[in-house]
């Protein structure tokens, strides 16, 4: 599931902006609600962002003519924490289940997804309480076709490790 179905419905869409044109559509609000319980009680196995940067271009025209996709990567903690852990009460520990441990499992990545000895250096610090605003023009996606532009969030990534070392911070 990614991050954009549990947190947006299809009344959303509003006069068709095509930055929610995604595939599959945004649902009902009792749709997203079901979404939500299945990531809290097991039944949803992880939460993948489904990243598809679009060109202004491609994304500024009918909605029916644009391609489906927004990004996700910048704001998948930020919406997990701020919607699943602080409105619907799941937990930290499942949230960061959903994001590494079980994604790696669905994919058979052997050694990613945990910080057990011998396992790949692959981290993300975050710290739970920052409270932060999505700027889609400072994203550093080379796209910024997201739904998401001025959202208020908590959850911020503070450092990425890769293979051992730290790529940002």
């Amino acid at each position: 599931m990614a991050p954009h179905h549990f947190a947006l419905i299809d009344e959303d869409v509003g006069e068709y902006d095509t930055n929610f044109k995604m595939n599959p559509p945004l649902r009902s609000r009792s749709d997203r609600e079901a979404l939500i319980a299945g990531l809290a009680d097991g039944s949803v196995d992880c939460i993948a962002t489904d990243h598809a940067p679009h060109a202004f271009n491609e994304k500024n025209q009918e909605f029916d003519r644009a391609p489906f996709g927004i990004t996700g990567l910048e704001t998948a903690l930020g919406l997990a924490i701020s919607i699943l852990h602080v409105r619907n009460k799941v937990g930290l520990p499942r949230i960061v289940e959903l994001l590494s441990a079980a994604p790696a499992r669905v994919m058979s990545l052997e050694g990613r997804g945990t910080l057990a000895r011998g396992a790949h250096a692959d981290v993300t610090v975050f710290d739970p309480a920052k409270k932060w605003t999505y700027h889609a023009a400072h994203s550093r996606s080379k796209s910024k076709n997201s739904p998401f532009d001025g959202w208020q969030l908590q959850g911020k990534v503070v450092a990425t490790v890769v293979a051992g070392r730290i790529v940002s911070s």
